[in-house]
């Protein structure tokens, strides 16, 4: 099979690319245009095809679809304005779409996030899966969640109007090296001191190489089509559980701020009040004091994989303790054994 992989030099992209080689596709990666690649692995590799490419313009996206059996697209925008976002997002969603009509692609798997779901709506310790009421908007919590709600619903309603088969793939915390933290913690007062904003609140890991062998299986399997699935790993940590190990494993060690939920909870419900009633909705509030983010990131709940694993036959190739000693140095990357020196095709689509 040949895939077109969307946003390959990213963190998740590089390993989705390296699982596919690894499974015996050929790969039409899709960096961008100033991406620094010298450093992957696979960068090399004899049935890899890299192209440098702007997805926010249509511009040659015609000629990079053409041609791929199956499209991974892992390209978003996590950071900026929304309109920065909505760009990288939602109109870089829209270009691609258009081009596979044009060159006739029947089939894409798009990654969406955990962060689509309503969690002010959900119960304190209530399971969160595939079923979980979703935001309508998600203006209140950010722009990321907003324009992955967007995200999916252009690729659901597009595949189902032309007759493709899609799955949506909305992984938890993708973490490994160099990745490891995660805003479901709390937050980080500079590398030695971490806000641990509750404690049993159990976090919905999915370790990066898991995660990019789920991706690839949904490409491989019929059973997925027209699928939405969370990619969860089966070991979901408590907070406290996971801050340790991270903190057994860095030098120096960071000291831990334990901040209780409930009152959290109550601060950020009176900020967000005061901010609403008194000053209008005018005050740049912090992301934590705004309720509906911060339930996003640290209210308890519970998280099913149950589906992922029925309709894919996933399991998570490493476990916690195996996913740690990789993502410190104890056992080499996956990408790197998969290295092989040959000739690189590369383009430029301007």
């Amino acid at each position: 099979m040949k895939l077109l992989v969307t946003g390959a030099n990213g963190f998740l992209g590089r390993y989705v690319v390296a699982e596919a080689l690894r499974r015996g596709h050929a790969v039409r990666a899709v960096v961008r245009p100033k991406a620094e690649v010298s450093g992957i692995e696979w960068a090399h590799h004899a049935r890899l095809e890299m192209v440098r490419a702007d997805l926010r313009s249509r511009v040659g996206l015609e000629k990079i679809v053409g041609g791929v059996d199956t499209v991974l697209h892992l390209a978003a925008a996590k950071s900026g304005d929304i309109y920065a976002q909505y760009a990288g997002t939602v109109i870089a969603t829209e270009n691609l779409l258009r081009a596979m009509t044009e060159t006739n692609v029947r089939h894409i798997v798009s990654i969406s996030s955990l962060s689509v779901y309503d969690y002010l709506r959900l119960r304190t310790f209530a399971v969160l899966d595939e079923d979980s009421p979703l935001e309508n908007d998600a203006f209140d919590r950010d722009e990321y969640a907003h324009t992955k709600l967007i995200q999916e619903r252009l690729v659901r309603d597009h595949a189902t109007t032309q007759g493709w088969r899609f799955t949506i793939l909305r992984p938890g915390v993708i973490w490994g090296k160099d990745n490891w933290f995660t805003a479901r913690l709390g937050a980080q007062a500079g590398p030695r001191v971490w806000f641990r904003i509750g404690a049993w609140a159990r976090l919905p890991l999915s370790y990066v190489e898991n995660c990019a062998e789920a991706v690839v299986l949904a490409a491989e399997s019929e059973t997925a089509a027209w699928q939405t699935l969370n990619v969860i790993d089966d070991e979901t940590p408590t907070q406290r559980r996971y801050a340790c190990l991270l903190r057994q494993r860095l030098s120096p060690r960071p000291r831990i701020v334990p901040v209780p939920w409930t009152l959290m909870r109550l601060i950020a419900a009176f900020a967000w009040s005061i901010n609403k009633h008194l000053l209008r909705g005018r005050a740049k509030v912090p992301g934590l004091f705004v309720p509906a983010r911060l339930h996003a990131r640290c209210k308890p709940l519970r998280f099913s994989s149950r589906r992922v694993r029925e309709v894919l036959g996933w399991r998570p190739r490493y476990s916690l303790a195996e996913a740690m000693d990789r993502s410190f140095g104890k056992v080499a990357a996956e990408e790197a054994k998969i290295a092989v020196p040959a000739a690189r095709t590369e383009a430029a689509v301007s």
